[in-house]
């Protein structure tokens, strides 16, 4: 009889432990979750993170803390994640470096951008806008392609750092109109955009809301967005495809990830509360006003984009010859 109760009580566990994740799942959140953001305080992924996670953070009765850990583009945040606890409570704002571009551009990386995630949704898309300085004669991009040719390799063009999207938006556009430019990288965008201004460099492709204030100030022109659709921040201002470059497309964005193999439930809870802040009307106009688009998927819809971006970033990390040890 003692081995029979035994056996029962193993028995029981056994059908019991696969509901302990489920149950666990049921009552998530019950602390603070923790969001790493793999950039500095103040900028733009810093700035939707926060504005997502304070409306996200209503629904699930519980605060979300922005963690930023950036550095060697967004590797050291994405490896902290990666190798946090799967539970659901250490989550990465993944970007279209982290999950992009560094699969391309690093011949050695610490993390697995697909296979050692979890994809959660998509907050945002955020268009590159290309920007020269009053010192170039163009009034928009055909003017600019045909500045460039007559000028060969006298021409400048800035970036935030080599292997941005910025850097990679120009490597698209050198290919597609058949140029060549000397691309000068620094250490930010900041210090570019200064110097495009103070003519230093002559053109750069870099992100809405670092050079809205100077577009609108005359100090610097905007010739074209990288998205399909016109910007809501810039409405006037046409796509590369409107200019002549059909299929032009170099999008930064904003999604959310979490550890391989949190569990399916907690998943689903995140994506249905961050799902509920993006369709908010003010944190819409909140990333309207830093040049980013709301978005939302479901969690295999961004699997199946991430997979898309990671393919269409490695041809432009080929063709600029970029690398990152």
């Amino acid at each position: 009889m003692f081995r029979t109760s035994l056996l029962a009580r193993a028995a029981l566990a056994a059908c019991l432990l696969p509901a302990l994740p489920a149950a666990q799942a049921q009552s998530f959140p019950e602390k603070p979750i923790t969001l790493v953001v793999p950039h500095s305080a103040g900028g733009t992924s810093d700035i939707l993170a926060r504005t997502v996670a304070a409306e996200a953070a209503k629904t699930l009765g519980q605060t979300i803390v922005v963690e930023n850990k950036g550095g060697a583009n967004g590797t050291i945040a994405a490896k902290q994640v990666a190798t946090s606890a799967p539970d659901g409570y250490t989550l990465l704002l993944a970007t279209a470096s982290t999950h992009g571009i560094n699969p391309s551009l690093y011949s050695r990386i610490s993390y697995d951008a697909v296979k050692d995630f979890t994809p959660v949704t998509l907050l945002a898309t955020v268009p590159n806008v290309l920007v020269i300085g009053k010192q170039v004669q163009a009034s928009n991009v055909q003017e600019l392609i045909a500045f460039i040719r007559s000028q060969g390799d006298r021409i400048n063009m800035g970036s935030a750092g080599a292997g941005t999207p910025g850097h990679l938006a120009g490597e698209m556009f050198k290919s597609a109109a058949g140029l060549q430019f000397t691309h000068v990288p620094y250490k930010g965008g900041s210090p570019a955009i200064t110097d495009l201004i103070g003519g230093q460099i002559d053109f750069m492709f870099t992100t809405i809301p670092g050079v809205l204030p100077q577009v609108k100030a005359g100090a610097l022109r905007a010739l074209a967005v990288t998205s399909p659709q016109r910007s809501p921040a810039m409405p006037d201002t046409p796509t590369m495809a409107e200019a002549g470059l059909a299929g032009f497309k170099a999008v930064s964005w904003h999604g959310i990830v979490a550890p391989a193999g949190t569990p399916d439930a907690v998943v689903a809870r995140l994506n249905q509360a961050l799902g509920g802040a993006l369709a908010s009307p003010a944190v819409k106009q909140r990333l309207m006003e830093e040049g980013a688009q709301a978005s939302g998927l479901s969690t295999a819809e961004f699997g199946a984009f991430i997979q898309a971006e990671i393919a269409a970033w490695a041809k432009a990390v080929k063709d600029s010859g970029a690398t990152a040890n």
